[in-house]
């Protein structure tokens, strides 16, 4: 039985040393693997553990934009024309240059709105014209009164000669009423004239509503003298 043992050790010792043989080759074979060793597409994608591949390692285009789940990339990973904006995650952009400049121009066109507004306001003239009440007149209804009466006259001369020369009207009667009652204005006394005419009975033959110092509306005839004051525009 010994010899037949002896007859069997070379072969066993071949077979140790093929074992050895090919355990060191598959070490060696294993720390010469690299890229190039593997074969084209022969390693499925759910061969690799997730998140193992960032995305910094991927060739710009190889994956389509439409199997991009949104905010999946970020910013500074894209390749150029690779994916849409829908699948950018917008938190890790920075502001485009062009935006930086649309910001300050829309501050500066608010600065000019501003600017204007206040120029508006603190303006004398509006299209060449004055803005605002002259002296010897008072804001009221909108309008410039006048704070005292000018001399009497026929009141086809008051409304032509006097008021329309300052660019105003006589007024009305019921407003002269009111104004009547402001503080520090007194009608003359005997009536002013207003622009109301009444008792129109042919022609030159009417009356003219007028206003007393109470504020009392009466009429007097058109050739009878009377007191009055002008009413004009706040742009006189």
């Amino acid at each position: 039985m010994s010899r037949g043992i002896w007859r069997q050790v070379p072969a066993l010792a071949v077979a140790a040393v093929a074992l050895v043989a090919a355990l060191a080759g598959t070490v060696y074979a294993a720390g010469k693997i690299n890229g190039h060793a593997i074969k084209v597409k022969s390693l499925p994608g759910n061969r690799l553990a997730l998140r193992s591949v960032p995305a910094n390692r991927l060739k710009p285009g190889v994956i389509p934009s439409a199997q991009l789940a949104p905010g999946s990339i970020q910013g500074d990973r894209l390749a150029p024309g690779s994916v849409t904006g829908l699948q950018v995650d917008v938190s890790t952009l920075g502001q485009v240059p062009s935006a930086v400049h649309a910001d300050s121009a829309e501050s500066a066109k608010d600065a000019e709105t501003a600017l204007n507004a206040a120029n508006a306001v603190n303006a004398q003239t509006v299209n060449g014209y004055q803005a605002g009440c002259k002296q010897g007149t008072r804001l009221f209804a909108g309008a410039c009164w006048q704070t005292g009466p000018n001399a009497s006259a026929l009141a086809p001369a008051a409304a032509a000669s006097a008021c329309a020369n300052e660019g105003g009207e006589l007024p009305d009667p019921l407003l002269l009423a009111a104004f009547s009652q402001q503080p520090n204005i007194t009608l003359a006394p005997g009536d002013e004239w207003s622009s109301d005419l009444t008792n129109l009975s042919g022609p030159n033959s009417y009356a003219v509503v007028t206003v007393s110092a109470s504020a009392e509306i009466n009429f007097a005839a058109f050739n009878v003298t009377k007191k009055f004051r002008c009413v004009i525009p706040l742009l006189g």
